[in-house]
């Protein structure tokens, strides 16, 4: 008995959390440590050496890619692209967009006239349904609320 008088002190939920918590808090300096330290404890001159060689190497490859770029045809090609697509497309585009838009607005003025007389006639009807439905809905309402 007295073993497992013994067990139960030494190791509680109280103390196996401040274990955890030490051991997280001790492995959080360490990382932390293995962060910010390690890359000052290196040589610097062979940093700083690998990164002007780097980039000397960067400078020169852009320098090659600038100089393999075609600069006077990439611009003759954008002139002729603007010389065959401003002139005839404007001209052509709002012709039909012009044509289109006349053609649309007589359809529905036509439509309009053809309709009027009809249409005024089906809506008049409709109103008159509405207005019967609404005054057959209140009498219900009229009705179910004084029983």
């Amino acid at each position: 008995m007295e073993v497992q008088q013994w067990w139960k002190l030494r190791f509680s939920f109280k103390s196996a959390t401040i274990v955890v918590c030490f051991i997280n808090i001790i492995t959080a300096i360490f990382l932390l440590h293995g962060f910010f330290i390690s890359p000052y404890n290196r040589n610097k001159f062979s940093i700083s050496n690998s990164n002007s060689v780097q980039l000397s190497y960067i400078r020169e490859s852009e320098e090659i890619r600038l100089a393999m770029l075609p600069l006077e045809l990439i611009k003759r090609v954008k002139e002729i692209e603007l010389e065959g697509y401003t002139e005839p497309e404007t001209a052509q585009k709002k012709d039909t967009k012009q044509t289109a838009a006349v053609d649309l607005s007589k359809r529905l003025k036509d439509f309009r006239s053809l309709n009027d007389a009809s249409s005024l006639k089906a809506l008049e009807e409709w109103r008159k349904r509405k207005i019967e439905r609404a005054r057959l809905r209140q009498l219900e309402k009229n009705g179910t609320t004084s029983t």
